[in-house]
C-alpha cells in the first residue's frame, strides 16, 4: 500500500486514505475517521443489515452506524484483509468480528466494502454482506 518515503498520515493515495479510515474506525477515534470522510460522503449500509440506508456527511455516518454499531455489539472490528485498487475505487475484502451485547452471540462474517476515494477523502462507500449471519447473532 505505502512505501517507507510515503508520508501514510498525508497521504492521499486512495489505498492509504481507507487504510487510515479502518484505523481509526478499530481505535474507536470517530474524529479520525470523520477526517477520512467528505463532507458530502454518501456511506450505504447493506439492504438486510440491521443499519440498512444510506447516510450523508461524517457526522452523519459516525452516528448513524459506528455509534449504533457501539450500542449493540461488543468489540465490533472490521478487519482489512485485502485491497484492489483501480484509480479511485477500492475495494477491501474484509471480516467482521463481534459479540451481540443481547444474544451473547458471536459474528464472524466476509465482507466487501467499495470505496471511491477523491482528493483525499472517501466520498462514497458501499457494504456487501451476508446479512443473514449478522440477523443470526442477534437472534436467540
Amino acid at each position: 500500500m505505502t512505501s517507507p518515503s510515503t508520508d501514510f498520515a498525508r497521504s492521499d493515495a486512495p489505498a492509504d486514505v481507507v487504510r487510515r479510515q479502518y484505523l481509526a474506525s478499530a481505535a474507536g477515534d470517530l474524529e479520525a475517521l470523520r477526517a477520512t470522510l467528505a463532507p458530502d460522503v454518501e456511506w450505504t449500509e447493506m439492504a438486510g443489515f440491521p443499519l440498512a440506508g444510506t447516510y450523508r456527511t461524517p457526522a452523519g455516518v459516525t452516528s448513524n452506524v459506528m455509534e449504533k454499531l457501539a450500542e449493540d455489539w461488543d468489540e465490533w472490528a472490521a478487519h482489512d484483509d485485502t485491497y484492489v485498487v483501480d484509480g479511485e475505487n477500492v475495494v477491501v475484502l474484509a471480516r467482521y468480528t463481534a459479540a451481540n451485547k443481547a444474544t451473547g452471540k458471536r459474528l464472524a462474517v466476509r465482507v466487501a466494502h467499495h470505496f471511491a476515494v477523491r482528493g483525499g477523502r472517501i466520498v462514497r462507500f458501499e457494504q456487501f454482506v451476508d446479512t443473514a449471519l449478522v440477523r443470526e447473532a442477534m437472534t436467540n
